[in-house]
């Protein structure tokens, strides 16, 4: 189990993202767009992953690179995004890197709501493995971020 917090993916999101953190420290052909920062509690190291909505698909005329800073700047200039924001990403989620820093859930969401100036819609402890066994078995059928939210519901 490791601590996480999460957010819902809307606009307001999205702008903070890009305002705060930047473009992307990696991309994936999934849809999903990582930062690696030093945003934890005691600077620790923190994976902020906006993950993709179940069976995602690039828009056309974007490479897989171009996707996050295109519909981020869309939505911070009031433009028409290359695709609703609904079709990309269900929601960005934040967890300690290091398996021994053993982060607890309440210093996390701080650290992370002063990093980003949003506060988390959800926090508490997942099981990463459970939900990408599930996702894998599915072959990116079912919403990472659902499956978290259960979990922190439950």
């Amino acid at each position: 189990m490791v601590a996480s917090c999460l957010w819902r993916a809307t606009p307001e999101l999205l702008v903070a993202l890009d305002e705060r953190f930047g473009e992307p420290l990696d991309t994936y052909v999934n849809g999903s767009q990582v930062w690696i920062r030093e945003d934890g509690p005691g600077g620790s190291l923190l994976e902020w992953r906006l993950h993709p909505v179940a069976g995602y698909r690039r828009p056309a005329g974007l490479s897989t690179e171009e996707v996050f800073a295109s519909v981020a700047l869309a939505l911070a200039t009031g433009r028409e995004p290359p695709a609703p924001l609904p079709t990309l990403w269900d929601g960005l989620e934040a967890f300690g890197v290091e398996p021994d820093d053993r982060i607890e859930p309440q210093p996390l969401a701080a650290a992370a709501t002063e990093a980003l100036a949003v506060a988390p819609d959800a926090v508490g402890l997942v099981d990463h493995e459970t939900i990408a066994e599930a996702w894998e078995a599915a072959r990116g059928g079912i919403s990472i971020v659902a499956a978290l939210f259960d979990q922190l519901a439950g």
